[in-house]
């Protein structure tokens, strides 16, 4: 990482600062932009995300999506934590901080607003700014993809029943359009962009060229990141400096389900030896939420000024501080996970019989060395390939 990117933190506090200023002192501007959107898809927010989304891209490999289906261990952790545990968790979260230690404070029918939020970000596991956060961790992006794309495939079939449950509503209105265009502006469209400018590259300069182009363009998911930190705390700057109690009180939840979440997931991909670049993205997509639906929905069926409009918009605004610090950490514990598993990823070459010879002075030598590092001996015999 270079120096800028190394202090990423103190950029996005910076960020989150001037958004909260300007948002105060410019209030007409913001709430310009914030008109800006179609089916409650805010446009400037959408272009700066397909910002930040591109570069990631640029690393899909559709060659490699046929691999995907000999290790879907970190597809099942992903559909696991984001479909079977995660809305649970974050409904109990609010009933207990709402509904019992926050009771005095908060009147009734306002705890139930703020629960009926926080119920739908857990129900809407993010899909955009996974790409983000999976690039800052390293990801496999052809790994990614396959991740959001089910997942999205999920969510468009599970969604509604699971708030209905948890609502104990029948008639949860899911706004579609905003469902299916956030899809197509934040997965489909950058994607289809960056397969047509890789085959590009690779046919004018082959890997340095695509490398050349990345290293270019790396920025903008950078600024892309910072511009709409500033907006989202632009746009909501008035709620929190006029109710920063209510703020601190619903973001608790949240956070406790954020980070309980992520290292459900990271755990149990290391318990089953995912390879970090496999396991990171997977414990960040269900940690990540999909606020554009939430908010959508909070308002279509709660009112723009209701405490679930608000519970969502709290989600927004602790999102990117707690995804850092989780990127900081994954990378930090990178040498904890298995950088492949050579038991999955070995595929013999030859057509010739290949016998693997494992004595105890080579399986010693393996003990003692790092796992990533040591050399398998070959010894090749006859026809037919086999493993021993």
């Amino acid at each position: 990482m270079g120096r800028f990117e190394r202090f990423l933190s103190v950029w996005v506090a910076l960020a989150i600062g001037a958004g909260l200023l300007l948002g105060s002192v410019m209030p007409g501007v913001f709430a310009t932009l914030a008109a800006l959107e179609v089916a409650s898809v805010n446009l400037p927010v959408a272009v700066l995300i397909w910002a930040m989304v591109f570069p990631m891209m640029l690393g899909v490999d559709f060659s490699a999506l046929g691999g995907v289906a000999t290790r879907p261990k970190g597809l099942v952790i992903t559909l696991v934590v984001n479909w079977l545990i995660k809305p649970f968790s974050m409904a109990a979260l609010g009933v207990l901080f709402f509904n019992v230690i926050f009771a005095p404070f908060i009147p009734p029918e306002d705890a139930q607003a703020y629960l009926a939020g926080v119920i739908l970000l857990g129900a809407a596991p993010c899909t955009a700014m996974v790409f983000v956060w999976s690039t800052m961790t390293r990801g496999d992006p052809t790994y990614t993809l396959v991740q959001v794309s089910v997942n999205d495939v999920v969510l468009v079939f599970a969604f509604a029943p699971i708030v209905a449950l948890l609502l104990g509503m029948t008639d949860i209105v899911v706004p579609w359009e905003t469902l299916l265009l956030s899809v197509a502006l934040y997965v489909v469209i950058p994607l289809a962009a960056g397969v047509l400018v890789r085959k590009r590259m690779l046919d004018q300069g082959g890997e340095p060229a695509l490398a050349a182009f990345q290293a270019r363009i790396k920025p903008a998911s950078v600024a892309g990141l910072l511009l709409t930190v500033v907006l989202l705390f632009g746009f909501q700057g008035r709620v929190i400096l006029e109710t920063p109690l209510v703020i601190a009180m619903i973001a608790a939840p949240l956070l406790i389900q954020s980070y309980g979440v992520f290292f459900i997931a990271y755990y149990a991909a290391k318990a089953w030896r995912v390879p970090h670049k496999v396991a990171a993205p997977c414990a960040l997509i269900g940690t990540s939420n999909f606020f554009e639906l939430a908010v959508a929905v909070a308002i279509s069926v709660f009112g723009l000024g209701s405490g679930a409009a608000l519970a969502t918009v709290v989600g927004v605004l602790v999102e990117v501080p707690v995804m850092l610090s989780l990127v900081a950490f994954a990378n930090h514990t990178r040498d904890r996970f298995p950088e492949t598993s050579w038991v999955q990823d070995f595929q013999p070459k030859s057509t010739s019989k290949t016998r693997l010879v494992a004595g105890g002075a080579c399986l010693q030598s393996a003990q003692a060395s790092s796992p990533l590092s040591f050399k398998l001996n070959l010894t090749q015999t006859s026809s037919d390939t086999s493993i021993l």
